[in-house]
């Protein structure tokens, strides 16, 4: 029976409803502002992120207005008719016919609701959305507009005027909205307007729609909902007392305010218990992965995680701040007794602030605030210090936001990937400290050292010397590494030879020459392996005292938990003269992104050798690279190591206001074709393709004019799936990158390889041999970047190639280096260390066509066109460092962000048109509710008519 009550009278209220124009304009207003706001206010097309957060964050605002219309004359037409008297006399309980227009209320809601569903589809369709905030903010938003429904109806119960209604809920949702607002909060301090934001309905639903769904979240809204509802119960029920006090309503009064005191406590005693809440983020942005568990689990001693935040700090800063404490509650949580988390304020403890200020290097920053009476400049903290052992590593407000300009020039702050960068601080403490520790701790298994030399008669007199000086340095680690070390010396040519075979046919490894005198061949080398990879180390040196730095190198590339080191070997952008800006290509972005996560190693080719100490050998750019540099590149890849290469024959500079393309030699094009890959002498275009500042000939008459604008670009590939390889580590992680001018990398011979294509254009791409890389307006410059009788097809831009490689060097060895002046001429036996033919299995090339693609100038051109610092070439060479130094533990969460979800390229035609197609969208579901409306109306009509006849 109640059942049917509050369904009968929901169907009454939505009959009503819906049986009055003024109702369909409320929705249509709805849509059609949602749409505008969504589309012009907010840009959506400019703004350039794939997700509907626009859509979010102006629905707390709309639906006060939306929840208002839709309640003004439930009760007070009710009360203006005189039909209240009717309900109030019915023999059932006025709560029914409470909750029965509430429900017709809440429907209602769901359908304007159903009207804005087109934008997240529309958004799917054209990039990688992010279901999960999607989701949580439609039910933030059912939530939220439940809440302020309540209120509406508390508030026409009290009115007989619909107008008066309409304003008081607008009042009164507003005054809630506000409590929780940044207009309001920025006045206070943190405490208070943390308490302010518990308060707030606007506050409450950014967090659930940014895709966290926090229990004490949706109780409030219950409790909101709760609370007026009983309050809009009350208000009828004292509608039907007879004047005079009378126990009834003292009951009545108890019981109504027991309830509300009870909803309230229950707020309160939520807040205190321990997070209940469901990390809907793809990727799980805002809670502890899996990732961050391994790191944890590594613990040996107590880890320090401690927060300065000031209680007054900058308004855009202020919201973040829970967000972090939640978070780093998180890691006390995971992390048991052996993580301690902590929050100081230092304006309110001068010791810590001191300890901070001379002890870590934390200091205040001083942020521009506005405060009810002036504005003013604020000293405010915004750091986390991560500390284990002696060690420690900071995070300032910087390395944990990121900002994107949005529509009048307004900053859009959030969180960027907080738990990437306070993992990987605690990663970089537990390695900094266990490298004061026993290497052979760290090794995941037992490792062996061999060393394949001749007999005494074979090998020359000096290395007989350096083998017997090594014994002891040997015989010592292996005493102290616990039986995780062993030594072996093995004669290749001893029994009837396999061991020199095998090594032959393995790993390249040739008999030696002792001089050209002396005809004498023996074998030389040493290497560590384990049951998963082999490692030659270099015997160039013959120096007894660098053999034991060489050795702990090579067993550091076996262990886990030490900072790995990477050669990175870069254009010389020095300027020419001073005052004058660098020349060639700065890669200042890259340095600063690989030095805070791993040792870096400016390495110099020309002495035919990588540092011992290497574990990857990263090249950018590289120019004419002579005979000796790449005998240093081949021979890094034949010992088993991993090279990075990004190359292409061409390169792009901006001088001036022109760009202009120059030929570039890398040095290293037979060397790659001997590894079986060709970069083409062609630059890739595509009709996906992002956005660049160029300099724009314009040509009126016959004046010529330079403009800097944000053209689409076809030189600027935009990749996305499939063109990133989403089965491989290295790419999986990517939503999209921008590679600028590429050359089609094609392989030539990958016989005995693994061949992997990490980077391809879309099908609609085409190879251009232009010179000319100018955009303009004209005709002439427009036709250069169309693909013209040039065929359509992707191409690959970026390829790994694993397995076997042969030396390029395997006839020619380079030559010593002459003796200068003042020095003297190598020595003979200096040359001992011989050739490496062939590389073992575990060896790896990575080779990209691009040679700005990471370019300091590229990455600005790419902020401006965002709006947003854009990492992705960073993040994309960042993870095939992880990935080849065999440290994935941070692989997986590395590229999670809120802002490299971008939108693909889109012709401003194609723009119009997904607008217009998503205002039609609108009016079409608007007229599927009319039709069901009718069709349920003459359903209702007949069934009557059938009753009367």
């Amino acid at each position: 029976m109640t059942d049917n009550i509050v369904l009968r009278v929901a169907q009454k209220e939505l009959r009503l409803f819906f049986a009055s124009p003024v109702a369909w304009f409320f929705l249509g207003s709805f849509s059609a502002v949602t749409l505008f706001i969504f589309f012009w206010v907010e840009a959506f097309f400019a703004r350039n992120i794939a997700d509907v957060r626009p859509l979010f964050e102006w629905l707390p605002l709309l639906l006060i207005f939306l929840a208002a219309a839709l309640t003004m004359r439930m009760w007070s037409e009710e009360r203006r008719a005189g039909t209240l008297e009717h309900v109030l006399t019915q023999p059932v309980p006025l709560w029914q016919f409470v909750a029965g227009k509430f429900l017709a209320c809440v429907t209602l809601l769901l359908l304007a609701l159903v009207t804005t569903l087109p934008l997240p589809l529309t958004v799917a369709w054209l990039g990688n959305l992010d279901w999960g905030p999607v989701l949580a903010g439609y039910l933030a938003t059912a939530l939220l507009g439940a809440a302020y429904l309540s209120i509406g109806l508390f508030v026409s119960a009290r009115t007989d005027n619909a107008m008066v209604s309409l304003m008081g809920s607008v009042l009164l949702a507003g005054l809630l909205y506000m409590l929780g607002s940044p207009l309001l909060t920025g006045f206070f301090g943190d405490n208070v307007g943390g308490v302010l934001r518990l308060l707030g309905t606007g506050s409450r639903f950014d967090s659930i729609t940014r895709g966290v769904i926090d229990a004490r979240d949706l109780y409030y809204y219950g409790a909101v909902c709760g609370i007026f509802l009983v309050l809009n119960v009350y208000t009828l029920e004292s509608e039907r007392w007879a004047a005079g006090a009378h126990p009834r309503h003292r009951r009545w009064r108890l019981a109504t305010g027991l309830l509300i005191a009870n909803l309230l406590l229950g707020a309160v005693w939520l807040q205190r218990l321990p997070m209940l809440r469901a990390d809907v983020t793809e990727g799980q942005l805002y809670s502890i992965s899996a990732p961050t568990h391994d790191v944890l689990t590594r613990l040996q001693e107590p880890l320090l995680i401690r927060g300065y935040f000031s209680e007054r700090t900058h308004p855009l800063l202020a919201p973040l701040v829970p967000q972090l404490k939640d978070l780093l509650r998180e890691y006390a949580i995971a992390g048991g007794d052996r993580v301690r988390v902590e929050f100081v304020d230092p304006a309110r403890e001068p010791a810590k602030e001191q300890e901070a200020n001379e002890e870590y290097g934390i200091n205040a920053r001083p942020f521009q605030v506005a405060d009810r009476y002036q504005s003013a400049l604020v000293n405010a903290y915004f750091d986390v210090l991560v500390q284990y052992g002696g060690e420690y590593e900071t995070l300032s407000f910087g390395d944990l936001i990121e900002v994107k300009t949005g529509t009048g020039g307004q900053p859009e702050v959030v969180l960027r990937n907080p738990e990437f960068d306070v993992t990987r601080a605690v990663r970089d403490v537990l390695y900094a400290y266990q490298a004061g520790g026993n290497l052979f701790e760290q090794l995941d298994g037992p490792i062996t050292f061999t060393a394949y030399a001749s007999r005494d008669e074979l090998l020359p007199q000096l290395l007989r010397d350096y083998r017997d000086e090594i014994r002891p340095v040997l015989d010592e680690q292996a005493a102290n590494s616990g039986g995780r070390f062993r030594v072996e010396f093995i004669e290749p040519e001893a029994g009837d030879g396999a061991v020199a075979e095998r090594l032959e046919e393995e790993w390249g490894f040739q008999p030696m020459l002792a001089g050209l005198d002396d005809p004498r061949e023996f074998y030389f080398y040493l290497t560590l392996e384990d049951d998963h990879q082999v490692v030659q180390l270099p015997t160039s040196n013959f120096d007894p005292d660098s053999f034991l730095t060489s050795l702990e190198a090579g067993i550091k590339r076996f262990a886990s938990g030490f900072t790995k080191t990477v050669a990175l070997v870069l254009p010389d952008s020095e300027p020419q003269f001073p005052g004058m800006p660098p020349s060639g290509h700065s890669f200042a972005t890259l340095e600063q992104g690989v030095t805070r996560e791993y040792s870096i190693l400016r390495e110099d080719l020309s002495d035919g050798s990588v540092a011992p100490s290497a574990d990857l050998l990263v090249l950018m750019a590289p120019e004419d690279l002579d005979e000796r540099s790449v005998f240093a590149v081949d021979q890094y890849l034949m010992r088993g190591g991993t090279v990075i290469l990004a190359s292409s024959n061409f390169s792009v500079e901006l001088n001036g206001d022109r760009l202009r393309m120059r030929e570039l030699d890398s040095g290293l094009r037979d060397w790659l074709a001997k590894q079986g890959l060709r970069i083409a002498d062609t630059l890739v275009l595509d009709r996906q393709h992002g956005a660049f500042p160029v300099p724009v000939v314009r040509r009126i008459g016959g004046y010529e004019f330079r403009d800097m604008q944000f053209v689409d670009y076809p030189y600027f590939l935009d990749l996305r799936e499939p063109g990133l390889n989403g089965e491989h580590p290295v790419t999986a992680g990517l939503p999209n990158l921008t590679l600028a001018w590429a050359s089609p990398v094609d392989v030539t011979g990958g016989e005995g390889k693994t061949v992997t294509s990490l980077l391809t254009s879309s099908p609609e791409s085409w190879r251009s041999d232009a010179r000319d890389v100018m955009p303009g307006e004209d005709t002439t410059s427009g036709d250069a970047l169309a693909p013209g009788t040039a065929s359509l097809a992707p191409e690959t831009v970026g390829v790994l190639v694993q397995g076997r490689f042969d030396s390029a060097f395997e006839a020619v060895p380079p030559a010593p280096e002459p003796a200068g002046e003042g020095e003297e001429a190598a020595d003979a036996g200096d040359d001992f260390g011989g050739l490496v033919r062939r590389s073992p299995a575990s060896a790896r090339l990575l080779v990209i066509g691009s040679n700005d693609f990471a370019s300091d100038q590229v990455l600005s051109g790419l902020v401006a066109a965002s709006g947003t610092q854009y990492l992705s070439p960073i993040e994309l060479l960042l993870g095939a460092v992880d990935w080849a130094l065999a440290d994935g533990s941070l692989l997986e969460i590395r590229s999670r962000a809120h802002f490299n979800r971008t939108l693909p390229p889109l012709e401003e035609g194609a723009q119009a048109r997904i607008e217009y197609l998503n205002y039609g969208l609108a009016l079409i579901l608007l007229g599927l509710i009319a039709v069901v409306h009718q069709l349920r109306q003459r359903q209702r009509r007949n069934r009557y008519g059938r009753i009367l006849a």
